[in-house]
């Protein structure tokens, strides 16, 4: 028997990565410090699979207790989620998000090599190719991170990318996430934000749940249909089978490579909204405000390369978005609290 490691495995994308691989026969082992995420996560996820996940509590910073995972089980890939992800924080905490996203990745790549297990899965973002204008975005797009958290994602694909230069033994995968949305369709699990949320989406349901008075959207006056902006919103379950598929990948195409994983469909903000609002019959009021610096009009993926390299593609539909993303909601207006 042998396992495929899940830093941050608790977490929103992590949790449901967790499903995925249980579904499709896979051990799992999440490894994760619960700063920004709940043990209920995979908690459910056991109860929803009938399978048992190994749960260890620990920080990729660590070492010693990340030795002690690979000295006690026999761990054949790992799927590297942990780090932290909110754009404005990085901005008043650089250090930390550069030693957490860039430091952690490298204390766990030294110690997967001391274990000689090479094959890595990345989180990453789309947010590495800055401010491109001309979307839909292939991979080929020049990277151009416009913060420190896109910073750090892109440094760590250098560090990757150098460490498979210098081995080829390494088998890595890459994958540049647009917007993740929504939750499993059972409810059991979804995007349980500390604080204030980073995202579209858990405003909405927010609002939509009565835990804030309104949602606010930013810009009405871009040169899209509506002018309000237009991004890649991917359903979290398509997103967790490109996970499944690029640990796929690297068992048959072993190397170094980088994938986008989005719809390749953008979406406005009143797209969604409006959408929300019909399909769950639930309002959701909301005020237009003035532009956030930085904003573009329209960004959002090619993903031809994933669906010819990893044979993937997203399969749901923005009324799946927003139906298992209100039935995540409204079954759990506090999330896992």
């Amino acid at each position: 028997m042998s396992y495929v490691l899940l830093t941050g495995g608790a977490g929103y994308i992590g949790s449901h990565t967790a499903l995925a691989l249980l579904r499709a026969g896979e051990q799992v082992i999440s490894f994760d410090n619960y700063s920004n995420s709940s043990p209920e996560s995979l908690k459910r996820v056991e109860q929803l699979t009938g399978k048992s996940i190994i749960q260890i509590e620990g920080d990729v910073l660590d070492p010693v207790a990340l030795t002690a995972v690979f000295q006690q089980y026999p761990v054949k890939a790992v799927v590297h989620f942990a780090g932290l992800k909110a754009v404005g924080e990085s901005t008043q905490k650089p250090l930390w998000y550069y030693e957490t996203n860039v430091g952690g990745t490298i204390k766990l790549c030294q110690v997967m090599a001391k274990f000689a297990v090479k094959n890595l899965v990345f989180s990453s973002s789309a947010t590495v190719y800055g401010d491109a204008q001309n979307s839909p975005l292939p991979e080929t797009t020049p990277t151009v991170a416009m913060n420190p958290y896109g910073q750090s994602k892109l440094m760590t694909e250098w560090v990757l990318q150098d460490l498979y230069k210098s081995d080829h033994s390494w088998n890595i995968a890459v994958l540049r996430y647009f917007n993740p949305v929504g939750a499993d369709s059972s409810g059991c699990i979804g995007e349980d934000p500390n604080g204030i949320p980073n995202n579209l989406m858990p405003f909405i349901t927010q609002v939509a749940v009565g835990k804030r008075a309104q949602l606010q959207i930013f810009g009405s006056d871009y040169p899209t249909p509506d002018g309000t902006g237009v991004r890649d919103y991917i359903h979290v379950t398509d997103l967790a089978a490109g996970h499944v598929a690029a640990l796929h990948y690297l068992s048959k195409e072993p190397g170094f490579d980088c994938f986008n994983l989005g719809s390749g469909e953008g979406l406005s903000v009143l797209d969604i909204v409006n959408a929300f609002a019909a399909v769950n019959q639930v309002a959701v009021p909301y005020q237009i405000v003035d532009r956030r610096p930085g904003d573009v009009a329209r960004y959002f993926a090619d993903p031809s390369k994933a669906k010819t390299g990893l044979n993937w593609q997203t399969e749901q539909s923005l009324q799946d978005i927003v139906r298992d993303s209100w039935n995540w909601q409204k079954n759990n207006p506090n999330g896992y609290k």
